[in-house]
């Protein structure tokens, strides 16, 4: 048996998705656990539809066990982000290999650039370049760039390259000791043409949007089957429709409440509350917006204020592992979970976590309130205590 982790959000799941199993496979993977986004991800937005279909559609295109990534966690920046996911692999106690997707398909390199981050990260320069109105990614990217040369500052240029870069770093912070593996991605991120039948998540979603662009080569059949239901059931979400509830919430904020959140220090308190009197969610952001607070962490940040998110979320370790759908070959991980001396509870329900102890009853609890939020942001809104409610059965 290996077991290899893929850490995803398959917003949607998509033949780009489809290829990166098909090759973790190849590369001698007989079990795949992916540990994927819940209602939000991590750029600061909704999922198109539910976590509990995307883990379906996940599981049977070639996903053994799909487990939960804490809500707090996908709302974070990508450090955050990446040491969430590998808590929750080495909670597992069994996973062999981590297989992700960069555009620069060499792990050579991203270990190179590894070194190159923790060499640069504290020197003097970086705050510089900050004061010039940077952000702190792009600050490093150029100082990188300055102290190690082109073929390793462009790396940054690239987000699943960066992406790429944290797992790496992530495994290193939390002491996972297991084999890294790349795919070489096809199409760029968010990328505006297909390449072939693969095509970025967020053209798939602009083509949903639009309702006028026909998607369905670039999605397996079952996948395309869920959005399809969900689209016509009124179950696909648009972060926009949650204008009027983020207005209001912003309106009614404190300078004291956005300063005690995930990602907001040095002054932004101040010009996040400058937006207060805009009159929508468009030109809120945009006048939040500069070089040096890019639009997917305001985006989070109003989702956190919205959720009630602070940075004490993600200060422990998730304390257990949700699973949103399994095969029987995820059974075979979880037995071999429980074989290694698990550090971590696994369970389908919710409600069967929250009474664990108050961490997990904590944790459970947010998860709830976002789903209740991403309710709203449905085109039909659905009932406040979803989560609870959800039923999930083996995918045959």
């Amino acid at each position: 048996m290996k077991i290899s982790g893929i850490i995803c959000e398959y917003n949607p799941f998509h033949n780009g998705h489809l290829y990166h199993i098909e090759q973790t496979r190849k590369h001698g993977a007989t079990h795949i656990v992916a540990i994927m986004s819940g209602n939000f991800v991590q750029r600061g937005d909704v999922a198109v539809i539910n976590k509990f279909e995307r883990a379906k559609a996940a599981v049977h295109c070639g996903a053994d066990l799909v487990i939960e990534l804490p809500v707090a966690y996908c709302l974070s920046a990508a450090e955050v982000y990446a040491k969430g996911a590998m808590y929750i692999l080495k909670g597992l106690g069994c996973v062999d290999e981590l297989s992700f997707g960069s555009e620069c398909g060499d792990i050579n390199l991203l270990t190179e650039a590894v070194k190159a981050t923790y060499a640069c990260a504290r020197r003097p320069e970086l705050e510089d370049l900050m004061k010039r109105g940077n952000s702190y990614p792009k600050a490093l990217q150029i100082l990188i760039r300055q102290s190690f040369g082109d073929e390793i500052g462009m790396l940054f240029s690239s987000p699943n390259n960066v992406l790429a870069i944290e797992y790496l770093k992530a495994m290193i912070a939390v002491k996972l000791k297991i084999e890294p593996f790349t795919v070489k991605r096809h199409e760029a991120h968010d990328a505006q043409m297909p390449v072939g039948n693969i095509a970025s998540a967020s053209l798939i979603r602009q083509m949903m949007d639009s309702r006028t662009a026909d998607f369905d080569e670039l999605v397996p059949e079952i996948s395309a089957d869920a959005l399809s239901a969900c689209a016509a059931t009124g179950m696909t979400a648009r972060f926009e429709n949650l204008e009027r509830v983020l207005l209001y919430r912003l309106r009614t904020a404190t300078a004291d409440e956005l300063i005690h959140l995930p990602e907001v220090g040095q002054g932004l308190e101040n010009k996040i509350l400058s937006a207060r009197n805009e009159t929508s969610l468009e030109s809120m952001l945009l006048a939040m917006k500069s070089k040096r607070y890019p639009m997917a962490r305001l985006r989070r940040i109003l989702l956190d204020l919205l959720i009630g998110i602070h940075p004490e979320d993600t200060d422990n370790p998730p304390p257990y592992g949700r699973i949103l759908a399994l095969n029987e070959r995820g059974r075979d991980i979880l037995t071999a979970a429980k074989n290694a001396g698990t550090t971590l509870p696994y369970s389908t329900s919710l409600a069967k976590l929250s009474e664990l102890d108050d961490a997990c009853k904590a944790c459970a609890e947010l998860e709830a309130r976002s789903t209740a939020v991403y309710g709203l942001a449905l085109r039909s809104i659905s009932p406040a205590d979803a989560d609870y409610k959800q039923m999930i059965g083996m995918v045959k």
